[in-house]
């Protein structure tokens, strides 16, 4: 029995170590993470990925990327994603830009409340002609959001897939991100709303964070680690204890 509660105990020790270290590594990683995604956001804008390089865009080498896209708005194709912001609830107003080469790409032009769903209410005229828009790249969302699916043919939409709503909408080719316009030059940045925006759609409201509870996760699984070691070295002392009096008892009981 004291063997096999030996075996159980080195087995738990051995795993709740082996969790600590690999909160470590994770959090190694989060923090290079952290400071590639801050380096890209503070980082001149470069040209979106052109078509060619669709295929090689992942989140890991081009998400939070500041780049420019150039072309003309397809207004009345704009599609509503559910959204929650400082403002309150409302939608992210994806329209998808056409360019030159044919190619689509959808800019998230920002924020509206449910109310400003119609252009006629936002109090700004919609985008006309050829631009170029600066903002993030972000890769697209496939699915939809926590335990609600995206439902296309009822115009539901809860996450960003661009491939869906490119499909919705019978655009082809889409470009497999989306691009959050970047706010106007001497907006407020998110988290400072001082009253109600001058325009609609709200752009540059994208929210960078990413939770980093490595260490104190790391530290647990270390504590755990240390108090089986406890308990197992305290069992191990009871059991010598034990034993030692047995021996001592059976030799007086001789003499």
């Amino acid at each position: 029995m004291l063997l096999l509660w030996a075996v159980v105990a080195l087995a738990t020790f051995c795993g709740f170590v082996a969790l600590g270290t690999w909160q470590v590594h994770r959090l190694a990683w989060k923090h290079d993470l952290i400071a590639r995604v801050s380096e890209r956001i503070h980082a001149v804008p470069v040209p979106a990925p052109a078509e060619a390089d669709w295929p090689a865009v992942s989140a890991q080498r081009d998400e939070y990327r500041r780049v420019t896209v150039t072309g003309t708005f397809l207004n009345e194709d704009e599609t509503f994603v559910q959204a929650t912001t400082d403002y309150g609830g409302g939608y992210w107003v994806l329209t998808p830009l056409r360019q030159a080469n044919g190619g689509y790409v959808l800019v998230n032009r920002g924020f509206v409340t449910p109310e400003r769903r119609d252009p006629a209410m936002r109090g700004t005229a919609q985008p006309e002609g050829e631009m170029t828009i600066t903002g993030l790249l972000r890769v697209t969302e496939p699915g939809g959001g926590f335990l609600r699916h995206n439902a296309p043919a009822d115009g539901r939409w809860y996450s960003r897939d661009v491939q869906a709503i490119g499909a919705q909408l019978g655009l082809a080719p889409m470009a497999p991100y989306f691009v959050d316009e970047a706010a106007a030059p001497g907006a407020r940045p998110p988290g400072e709303i001082a009253g109600p925006p001058s325009r609609w759609p709200v752009p540059g409201l994208t929210v960078v964070h990413f939770r980093d509870n490595h260490l104190s996760y790391a530290i647990t699984w270390y504590l755990l680690a240390l108090m089986v070691a406890a308990a197992t070295g305290y069992v191990a002392y009871l059991e010598y204890r034990q034993r030692r009096g047995g021996r001592h008892a059976t030799g007086e009981h001789s003499s």
